[in-house]
């Protein structure tokens, strides 16, 4: 095996994709400060965590079949009902495992 451990500018690719990332990351920290704390753009801001979240979720269980909408649903119901995101992952997981188990 002569396979080289090092692609030719590797290590200063890794290192030139940490720097942009911690950049974004400072970046946002300084921007954070001057975000608005009312207002319709706060609303907004808040509101794009959960947004992003849906976006990511639906379209896998929908492409996962009934199974996976009905895990989702599972998710729902006993996040709503305990607020434990671990315990919300665990059902949906099990719920998804069952019902593929069965059919």
């Amino acid at each position: 095996m002569s396979a080289d451990l090092f692609i030719e500018n590797g290590p200063a690719a890794i290192i030139a994709a940490a720097l942009i990332t911690y950049c974004f990351r400072f970046g946002g920290l300084l921007l954070a400060d001057r975000l608005p704390r009312t207002g319709p753009l706060r609303i907004f801001l808040d509101a794009l965590p959960g947004t992003i979240l849906i976006s990511l979720v639906v379209p896998s269980a929908v492409h996962s079949g009934w199974q996976g909408v009905v895990g989702v649903v599972a998710c729902l119901a006993v996040y709503m009902g305990t607020r434990r995101l671990l315990l919300t992952m665990f059902s949906g997981v099990l719920t998804v495992y069952l019902l593929r188990l069965v059919s």
